[in-house]
């Protein structure tokens, strides 16, 4: 990820801030099956409850041996990562697409809520962890092995998608520090496309009066609010509606003016800083 990128993106101040966060240390996040057990969860581990609802723990721990995990309490989940799956107006009865759902931290995280889901990825290998980590946390959804850039002409209509594209990656160095070594602008372009075919299908397969979450673990603008806004002035029949803070436990510092989500390494700093991360909710408003 070149720096004059992050630069002309975000001016240099915050870009020398954005590259010291991202090669920090990231924390344990982990998300809790019952949310009414949370704090009490929290209190359990000796972590600390973050105002989203993610439990965050110090790194380095063994996962396993810790309680609850065995039980299928929790699950390791990034703390942004498990925001776009909490954004949904309904949820119980509902259908809903995880379109590239491995490892499947949100097709838990829909299923809890009661959504029937429906986690769709090409990889077997990762779709395996999506099958023990539901069988692990005693959660239930349907399974479909599948490039979500063609989906079946029969896919059944949902009322709602969550889309989590492909991207390059680059608010997660913490986690991968080899992102340095690979990422690239024309990595970066080659993806752009496939979020594009990606968001098609998801618009295929969403009910009218639906909502469409999509969000990349990505600093760059071309994977986020510029694919978005490319989508709406070809999709009139789609408008956004914006995330407040009271969805996210209050919390208000990533929200933009479009009522986005732009998700910083710099956000949360006094309590170990985030993954970076776009998001956004559209509503389908007409066919």
């Amino acid at each position: 990820m070149a720096a004059r990128g992050l630069e002309k993106t975000y001016g240099a101040d915050r870009a020398r801030e954005i590259a010291r966060a991202s090669l920090g240390y990231a924390k344990l996040d982990i998300s809790v099956r019952d949310a009414e057990e949370r704090a009490q969860w929290a209190e359990k581990l000796g972590g600390t409850l973050l105002p989203t609802g993610t439990i965050r723990l110090e790194s380095g721990q063994r996962i396993r041996d810790l309680p609850g995990y065995n039980d299928g309490k929790w699950w390791v989940q990034d703390a942004a990562a498990a925001l776009p799956a909490l954004l949904f107006s309904q949820y119980d009865g509902k259908t809903i697409y995880d379109l590239c759902a491995a490892p499947g931290g949100k097709t838990m995280q829909l299923a809890a809520r009661g959504a029937n889901t429906i986690a769709v990825d090409k990889s077997e290998g990762r779709l395996r962890r999506v099958y023990e980590n539901l069988e692990r946390v005693d959660l239930g959804a349907a399974i479909v092995t599948g490039d979500a850039t063609d989906l079946a002409d029969d896919a059944p209509i949902a009322d709602a998608v969550l889309l989590d594209a492909p991207c390059s990656a680059t608010g997660t160095i913490r986690r991968h520090p080899d992102i340095l070594l690979r990422s690239s602008d024309a990595l970066m372009k080659s993806l752009l496309p496939i979020q594009q075919k990606l968001l098609l299908q998801a618009d295929r397969v969403l009910a009218v009066g639906g909502e469409l979450i999509y969000c990349t673990c990505s600093m760059q603008p071309d994977e986020g609010e510029f694919q978005i806004k490319s989508f709406l002035a070809d999709h009139p029949n789609y408008a956004r509606k914006p995330i407040t803070a009271d969805e996210l436990g209050g919390w208000d510092e990533a929200i933009t003016t479009e009522g986005e989500l732009r998700i910083l390494p710099t956000h949360m700093a006094d309590l170990g800083g985030m993954d970076g991360f776009y998001c956004t909710r559209l509503v389908k408003q007409r066919g």
